[in-house]
C-alpha cells in the first residue's frame, strides 16, 4: 500500500504518541533562531532547541499541505519540488504532496541557482516549495522559475517573488483530501542523479518503490515500536528519508538532528534515548577520533539503549568498523548499498548477522535479486569481476523524458549500476571499482567533469583531470591534476584562488601539477592517475607516520 496509508494508520492507532522530534543545536543567547538567522551551524549548548509533533499532528499537517496544493490547481501527476534544509515541516510537506497524487521532487540543497533552474525545467515542476536559506538562489532566476509555476516560501519574511506557505496553509482543512484513489502503480517521486557527466537526470519512481524502500528498511533493521531512529543526513537524499521510513512502518519515534559534531550526536542519542543511528563515514571517524583523544567519554552519556549503528552512501573501511566495535561491542552493525535508481540504500545490504564479512556490500536485500555480468550482459562465473545488476520492486520507472539514458541502464527489468563487483564463494558481493568516475566524499557525490570544465576556463591551464584519492575521514577527496600551458608558470595558490568561485565542496582538496594522460580516443586515463597518485599519497602518509 502507498506510504501515505501508513501515516494515516499511525495517526489513528498512535495519534497521541510522538512521531518526530527536531533538535536544533543552533541557539543564540538562549533563544530560538529566527528563520532568517537559521543555518546548520553547531553549538556547545547543553539544551538545544527542541520541537516535536505527534502522529496525529503529522498527518494533519500533511493534509493541510495537500489541501493547499489542491486549491492551487495541483492534480495527479503534477510535480512539486521541495528545496529545504531538514526541519519539522519537511516530511509533512513531502507527504502532503503524495496525498494529492502529485509527484514529490526533492532538490539537493547544495544546488546552485543554475542547477535549481535546470532541475525545475527538466522535471517540469509545477510548484517549488523552498526555505529561507535559498532566497538568494531562487531570486537569481525568479522570473524564469515563475513562468508557469508557483514559488511558495516556508518561513518568516516572505520575499516578494513568492507566496507564504504558513499564511496559505493556515486556512486549509486538516481533513484527508478528496482525491482519486492512489495505488502502488501510480507515479510518486522524482530524484536526481548526475552520473559521471555532472548533468542531472530525473529519476522517476512509482509509489511501489517508496513502499518497497520503507518496508525493506523495517525488515532489514528490525525496527520496532520501541525504537527511536536518529536521522542526521539531508532528507532530500533517498538514504535519509527511506531509512527513516522504517520508523513510519513500525510507528516509532524519530529524531531529526541538525548537527554532526561528535558531542552533539552523542548528546542526542543520550537525551532522546535513540536506539538506531545511521552515520556517514566522516561522522563515525570523528566520533572515534574524539574518543581516542579523550575529548569525549562514553560514561558521560546514556547509551545502553543504542543497539544499531549502520553506514551507507560510500565504501566503509573495515578498520573503522573494527575500531567502532572496540568502543561499542554491544552494537549491531550493517552497511547498505544502493542508488537513487534503486530507490536508495538496501538493494544490497550486509545484514545484522554478518559483521564478520565487513568489507563486502553484502547480499541481495529484501525482495531484491543481484547478478554480475560481462560487457555482453552475460552472467560471469562466481569470483570473477563484472558489472553489478539489480532487480526488484524498487527499480526506477525511467529517467524522465530521457529514453536513451533509460535504455542504457534498464534491460529486461535489470538495473545496470555501473559499479564493478565480484561475488565470493559464500554469496557475498564486493565492490571492486566504479565504471563511473563520481567521487564520493563524505557521502556526497562530486562530479569531476564539472570541476574539469571549470578549471579549463583558467588562462594558464592546458588540461585538467579530477580524480578521487583515498581519505580516512571522508572516504575520498578530490584531487586536480593540472597541466600548465607551455611558457606559463602557475602556483597552487593561484589555482586555489581561482577555485574560490566554486562551491566549497567542489573545490579540489589537492592540486598536482603534471601532464594529463589521454588514450588514443582522447579519454583521460583516470585509472592510471588514481593508481599513480593514490600510491604516492599512501607512501607519503607512511613516511609521515
Amino acid at each position: 500500500m502507498p506510504v501515505m496509508d501508513y501515516l494515516e494508520r499511525n495517526a489513528e492507532l498512535y495519534g497521541d504518541e510522538v512521531a518526530l522530534v527536531e533538535l536544533n543545536p543552533a541557539e543564540k543567547d538562549g533563544r530560538r533562531l529566527s528563520w532568517k538567522e537559521f543555518s546548520l551551524i553547531e553549538s556547545d549548548s547543553n539544551a538545544p532547541y527542541r520541537r516535536e509533533i505527534t502522529w496525529q499532528v503529522f498527518d494533519e499537517k500533511a493534509n493541510r499541505c495537500a489541501n493547499l496544493l489542491l486549491s492551487r490547481g495541483i492534480r495527479k501527476g503534477d510535480k512539486v519540488a521541495i528545496l529545504m534544509y531538514n526541519c519539522m515541516e519537511w516530511l509533512p510537506i513531502y507527504f502532503g504532496i503524495l496525498k494529492t497524487g502529485a509527484i514529490a521532487v526533492p532538490f539537493n540543497f547544495r544546488y546552485d541557482a543554475d542547477e535549481i533552474l535546470y532541475c525545475a525545467e527538466l522535471a517540469e515542476v509545477n510548484i517549488v516549495i523552498f526555505g529561507p536559506e535559498f532566497i538568494g538562489r531562487i531570486e537569481t532566476h525568479a522570473e524564469r522559475l515563475s513562468r508557469g509555476r508557483l514559488l511558495i516560501y516556508v518561513g518568516d519574511g516572505c520575499p516578494s517573488f513568492a507566496e507564504s506557505y504558513h499564511l496559505l496553509v493556515a486556512d486549509c482543512s486538516s481533513s484527508k483530501p478528496e482525491v482519486p484513489p492512489i495505488t502502488d502503480e501510480d507515479l510518486g517521486a522524482i530524484y536526481f542523479s548526475s552520473g559521471t557527466t555532472g548533468f542531472p537526470k530525473a529519476i522517476l519512481h512509482k509509489h511501489q518503490s517508496l513502499t518497497q524502500a520503507a518496508e525493506m528498511e523495517q525488515k532489514h533493521h528490525l525496527t520496532s515500536r520501541e525504537d527511536t531512529f536518529l536521522c542526521i543526513p539531508p532528507l532530500y537524499h533517498t538514504g535519509a528519508k527511506f531509512h527513516w521510513m522504517g520508523s513510519l512502518i513500525s510507528g516509532s519515534k524519530a529524531v531529526l538532528l541538525k548537527g554532526t559534531k561528535p558531542k552533539v550526536i552523542l548528546e542526542a542519542v543520550s537525551q532522546e534515548q535513540c536506539t538506531i543511528v545511521w552515520l556517514l563515514v566522516p561522522w563515525a571517524q570523528d566520533i572515534l577520533d574524539a574518543l581516542d583523544r579523550g575529548d569525549l567519554k562514553l560514561d558521560d552519556y546514556e547509551l545502553k539503549q543504542w543497539r544499531l549503528m549502520h553506514i551507507g552512501a560510500q565504501p566503509v573501511p573495515p578498520s573503522l568498523v573494527r575500531r567502532w566495535q572496540e568502543y561499542f561491542p554491544h552494537h549491531a552493525y550493517d552497511t547498505n548499498y544502493g542508488l537513487s535508481e534503486s530507490i536508495g540504500p538496501g538493494c544490497v545490504h550486509l545484514g545484522l548477522e554478518n559483521t564478520r564479512k565487513v568489507g563486502a556490500i553484502g547480499v541481495p536485500g529484501y525482495r531484491w535479486q543481484c547478478r554480475i555480468v560481462d560487457e555482453q550482459g552475460k552472467t560471469v562465473p562466481q569470483g570473477e569481476v563484472g558489472e553489478l545488476c539489480v532487480k526488484g520492486p524498487g527499480v526506477m520507472t525511467c529517467y524522465y523524458n530521457d529514453p536513451e539514458a533509460t535504455a542504457a541502464v534498464l534491460k529486461d527489468g535489470w538495473l545496470f549500476t555501473g559499479d564493478m563487483a565480484m561475488q565470493d564463494e559464500e554469496g557475498f558481493y564486493f565492490l571492486v571499482d566504479r565504471k563511473k568516475d563520481v567521487i564520493v566524499s563524505g557521502g556526497e557525490n562530486i562530479y569531476p567533469v564539472q570541476i574539469e570544465d571549470f578549471l579549463h576556463k583558467c588562462d594558464k591551464v592546458k588540461d585538467a583531470a579530477v580524480i578521487g584519492l583515498p581519505d580516512r575521514r571522508l572516504g575520498e577527496i578530490s584531487a586536480a591534476i593540472i597541466e600548465i600551458k607551455e611558457g606559463c608558470t602557475c602556483t597552487k595558490q593561484e589555482i586555489e584562488d581561482f577555485c574560490l568561485a566554486l562551491p566549497r565542496y567542489k573545490r579540489p582538496k589537492q592540486i598536482i601539477f603534471a601532464p594529463v594522460p589521454r588514450n588514443a580516443t582522447g579519454k583521460i586515463e583516470k585509472p592510471v592517475l588514481r593508481k599513480r597518485y593514490g600510491a604516492e599519497q599512501l607512501v607519503a602518509k607512511e613516511n609521515r607516520s
